[in-house]
Parts: C-alpha cells; structure tokens; sequence
C-alpha cells in the first residue's frame, strides 16, 4: 500500500540509466519519500538494473507510477517545482533546496499536491518540461562544475524535504546510558580535589589560594560531567593518593 503520508511526488523525466533510477528510489527512501513517477524512462519499465541498485528501496520501484508525457506525471498537480541548473531564460522564481521544501511543505499542509522533477542525466530538463513548473530549485553548486547526477539531486532535495516535514534535532547528545551527575555529586567531587590538593600543598602562596580554588570551582562547572565521569575523578585521586603514602 502506497504511504498516505502528505508528501511531495519526485517525476524522473525520460531517465536514461537504470542504475540512476536505483539510486534516486534509495534516496528517496533514506527520507521518507516514496512516491516516485517516470517519464518515459529510455530503457522502458520494469527495469532490473534499477532494482539492483535501490537495495532495500525496491518497493518504491514496486509502486512507481510510469507515464508518456511530463503533462501526464503532474496532471494532478497544484505546484510543480522544476530542479535545473539552467532556468533557460524563462521568468519564474528561483529557490534553494532548502527554501523549495519548507515551501513544499507548507503547501502540503495547506492541501496542495506538489510534484518536483528531475531531468535526464546527459542535458538535463527541457524548455517544454520547465515551463510547465510554477517554481526553479538551483542548487548553489560550483558554478564550473554545476552538473549533479541524478540520483544526487533527488537525495539532496529528499534531505530538504526531511528538515522541513519532521521535527528533527539540530543537535543532540547520546548519553550510550549514562546519567548527567548532579549539582550535588559535582560539590563533592569539587570538595574532594581542593581537600587533597590542599594537602599537597597546590594551593601555593596563600594570597592566591582563593583565586586557584575558585579557578578550580568554575573548571569543574563548565565541564559536562556524568555519574560515571565523576567516579571515575574520585578514583584517579584516591589512586594518587595511594601511590604517594606507599612511596
């Protein structure tokens, strides 16, 4: 059964390689994105080679829709996106990936069908094809070598599509189960070292004492520390402590 999930339909336009095909599908998939359509693909449909080379993605090969005509492919469509590196001197906004997708998503949520299309891999989209797009996606690329493959595309587009439809951490921190120690256990850590230090005679001349264990104090605050970081801290001192008293 197709994903009911609101979501935009990639349409590869006349792809000439199966292999591409393969990987678009991949990368369609890594995001979420499974609604593929086909133009006229050159080595006609199915093809074994794209099969191959989608791996796990299959299925979105399985439910491909294939049509004649990109007319045909976005029929039922309210905005077109067209990814191009050239926009062929037709007047129509151009966007980033980035700004296309957040504004694909919002048409989506807003009832909207979006299709983006993709161009065949030798000479890219058609003049016949852009027209027929409400919207250019140019990616900022190296403008001496701007030629992306095509599978490239879709799975650069596919990522802009995730940042923008799922709520996704910019940064996280695995914790592999560990705890965040507390306020409490990092006092005692802190009392721990300024004890033996003080015993060792660290806090050297008495005038800046002060001044090295507030030092200290606030080296102990900008550390992130766990439960595990700071038993592991207590031991090392208690070890040195040994070691000393045993020489």
């Amino acid at each position: 059964m197709p994903n009911v999930t609101p979501q935009p339909a990639f349409v590869l336009i006349r792809p000439q390689m199966g292999e591409n095909i393969g990987a678009a599908a991949r990368g369609m998939w890594n995001f979420g994105l499974e609604r593929m359509r086909i133009v006229a693909p050159r080595d006609g449909w199915p093809n074994q080679r794209a099969v191959a080379m989608a791996s796990g993605a299959g299925r979105l090969l399985d439910e491909a829709q294939v049509f004649d005509t990109t007319a045909d492919a976005i029929a039922d469509c309210t905005h077109v996106y067209a990814t191009t590196a050239r926009p062929r001197g037709l007047t129509k906004p151009v966007m980033t990936p980035e700004a296309a997708m957040a504004d694909a998503a919002a048409r989506i949520g807003a009832g909207e069908k979006v299709a983006v299309l993709f161009g065949p891999e030798r000479a890219g989209m058609e003049n016949d094809d852009i027209m027929r797009a409400n919207t250019i996606i140019s990616v900022p690329v190296n403008p001496a070598f701007s030629s992306l493959n095509l599978g490239q595309a879709v799975l650069l587009n596919a990522y802009e599509w995730q940042r923008h439809s799922v709520a996704v951490e910019g940064r996280r921190m695995d914790m592999a189960g560990a705890d965040w120690a507390t306020g409490l256990e990092v006092e005692k850590l802190a009392e721990h070292y300024e004890e033996r230090l003080d015993e060792a005679g660290f806090f050297f001349p008495d005038h800046k004492a002060q001044t090295m264990k507030t030092t200290l104090r606030n080296l102990w605050s900008r550390m992130p520390l766990t439960r595990s970081d700071v038993q592991t801290l207590h031991g090392i001192m208690r070890q040195m402590v040994r070691w000393k008293e045993r020489g």
